[in-house]
């Protein structure tokens, strides 16, 4: 039996995606950890492996629009890649009480594993229409405006917004769909 509703059926078409850390831990708090979510996005990008229309990262969680031929797989191994990463970060630094958060939020059937870093899923939404694109680039763009953190959507570092402005990003994104 599935664990969601949500589910990629269609390659090469764009996909809203969330992904969120175990209990909302707001670890994208620093920006060693963000860079290893961006190297990683920039490596899908640059091997051909993923498109990236949009994305904001957040404290806790970030968003993306993207597509690819084998999106749920890429979405995969990068969730997989990054908590290896950022686990192992942790454990260089011997960060006891953050390493301890990802074992006491491991869902119990995670036997293959001690910690666990993101929750299961990425809640894929396909994009149906331009009307629908637009809408989601904006909501991905206005999150940290909503939050409070910055009054234009491009002032957020870790978002696809400067890009739509024409300003220099930490991430290349497709602009024109």
């Amino acid at each position: 039996m599935a664990r969601s509703r949500y589910a990629i059926f269609d390659n090469d078409v764009p996909y809203f995606l969330t992904a969120t850390i175990v209990n909302w831990l707001p670890f994208f708090n620093d920006p060693d950890v963000v860079e290893i979510l961006l190297n990683s996005l920039r490596f899908l990008q640059e091997s051909g492996r993923m498109v990236l229309y949009a994305y904001v990262i957040l404290e806790n969680h970030l968003h993306l629009i993207a597509s690819s031929p084998d999106l749920s797989k890429e979405m995969g191994n990068f969730k997989s890649y990054t908590a290896r990463q950022i686990i192992d970060r942790y454990k260089a630094r011997d960060a006891q009480f953050i390493l301890e958060q990802l074992v006491v939020n491991k869902k119990a059937y995670k036997g293959d594993r001690d910690y666990q870093f993101w929750q299961e899923g990425s809640h894929p939404q396909r994009i149906q229409s331009l009307e629908m694109m637009q809408q989601k680039v904006a909501y991905i763009h206005n999150n940290p405006v909503k939050r409070g953190w910055v009054d234009e959507p491009e002032y957020w570092r870790y978002s696809s917004a400067r890009n739509y402005a024409g300003l220099k990003s930490l991430l290349d994104v497709e602009t024109d769909w």
